[in-house]
């Protein structure tokens, strides 16, 4: 075999109508020999976060025990299978959640204060207040080594505007990412309009381009087969399987916001009513999560961007569950005043929700990345701005961290650090293993310790 030290450029393109498709990893992108010289580098660290509103039944979610010792909960039960690939972790805490002086407001405090550690100004006008989220001080310092410096994603619409919370501004409640202190990034619900992002040879496809798409009921894969087979040409055996196999899970992806569109302009029977959706966002919430969940793999495997924030629901949402036999509104259960049928269906919620973030760590961990998986090189952060929903409650906040940091954490542990340890203190410690080292992220007093051993 000739082996020459000339690679294929990591940032190529295949180019269509349009259209800009990065590629994954591959062998070709790394010069010959370059596995035992440090041309090859490590592989990039990814830091993503993905946010349940109302909180969560905590005696179902924490774990007894403390160290490598511990019994997988309830709710944590779905995660089993990633036990060595996370960390559960008791006793954080966001005082700036709480009241402070401005009476009721909780969830939109929650949501606000999730990734700034702020106290929102209380306000339903314009002059909203917060500040900068952990996720933008990431893509502010990494960002401009990929094509976008974050992504920002929902599965519920956060177009409601003026008071949602007790006289604060619904821009707290809508979004959890906020570029400076005035200015939130809204997330993205529609899987379309992602697809589209990631893949327009721009910022969005060009009129032209969905314009012949739709005319021709073509896929994007069509306007870039010479690329491809150009491509294809040049590579080896293992680098053409790993190229079909990325372009199958982009057609697949494709095939299914197609299937979407198509049942919504048909009128779908839609599983939760209650919540208005655009064309395009598929009619039940598993497929929709799912679908955001694998354009974040997507995202990830091409390096197109290393930061991401995906809202499970708005906080205080008020999305039904009828596929697990939930009817009633999701907020309004979280009140549920030690009911016990209440918190049964409160624990069912929360158990689907833990079911598809498993998911999203199995396409992870299924994804190759260097030396390991996309799960080996991320840092995956799950929970939610409040624990106890019913009484609104700010500290021993339920929080999983998965994924391996690029060796730099060691799983299989949950760790009970003191009670009210600022949640800022953990961000600060995910940041310095993307090379990001802020002094001070909102109320933190320092970094939090114990993530690896």
């Amino acid at each position: 075999m000739y082996i020459t030290r000339k690679s294929l450029d990591r940032r190529t393109l295949l180019r269509g109508l349009g259209l800009g498709i990065a590629l994954p990893m591959l062998d070709a992108m790394t010069p010959a020999f370059a596995a035992n010289t440090k041309l090859a580098g490590p592989a990039p660290r990814r830091l993503a976060f993905c946010y349940v509103p109302n909180g969560i039944i905590m005696p179902a979610w924490t774990p007894a025990g403390e160290g490598k010792s511990y019994e997988m909960t309830r709710v944590l039960k779905p995660l089993e299978a990633y036990r060595e690939k996370m960390l559960v972790i008791s006793g954080l805490a966001h005082k700036n959640g709480q009241a402070l002086g401005d009476g009721p407001g909780d969830h939109a405090r929650a949501a606000a204060s999730f990734l700034t550690g702020v106290h929102p100004k209380k306000t339903e006008g314009a002059d909203i207040l917060l500040g900068p989220s952990v996720d933008q001080v990431a893509a502010q310092a990494v960002g401009g080594q990929t094509r976008f410096a974050s992504l920002e994603l929902g599965l519920e619409s956060s177009g409601m505007v003026g008071n949602c919370d007790s006289g604060y501004s619904c821009a707290y409640s809508n979004s959890i990412a906020w570029r400076s202190a005035t200015t939130p990034l809204p997330p993205e619900i529609n899987p379309r309009a992602v697809f589209e992002r990631l893949f327009g040879d721009g910022e969005n496809f060009d009129p032209k381009t969905r314009a012949v798409m739709a005319r021709q009921d073509k896929s994007i894969l069509d306007f870039v087969r010479g690329n491809v087979a150009d491509l294809q040409g040049n590579l080896g055996g293992a680098d053409k399987r790993k190229l079909e196999e990325y372009l199958y899970s982009i057609r697949e992806i494709e095939r299914r916001i197609t299937d979407a569109e198509k049942q919504s302009a048909s009128g779908g029977r839609d599983q939760t009513p209650t919540i208005d959706k655009p064309a395009g966002v598929p009619v039940t919430f598993e497929e929709h999560a799912k679908l955001m969940f694998d354009l974040q793999v997507v995202a990830m495997r091409t390096d197109l961007t290393r930061v991401m924030t995906l809202m499970i629901g708005r906080e205080g949402s008020n999305r039904t569950y009828r596929s697990i036999g939930v009817s009633e509104a999701h907020h309004g259960l979280s009140h549920h005043l030690n009911a016990a049928e209440k918190i049964e269906k409160i624990t069912k919620i929360n158990l689907l929700h833990a079911e598809l973030f498993a998911y999203f760590l199995g396409q992870l961990a299924n994804t190759p990345d260097g030396d390991g998986s996309l799960l080996d090189h991320s840092m995956v952060v799950y929970g939610s701005g409040l624990s106890d929903g019913n009484r609104h409650e700010h500290h021993d906040l339920p929080v999983v961290v998965a994924g391996g940091g690029g060796g730099t954490l060691q799983g299989g542990r949950h760790i009970k650090y003191e009670s009210r340890t600022p949640m800022t203190n953990l961000y600060l410690a995910l940041l310095d293993r993307m090379g990001v080292k802020p002094e001070t992220i909102g109320d933190s007093t320092g970094r939090v310790e114990h993530l690896s051993l």
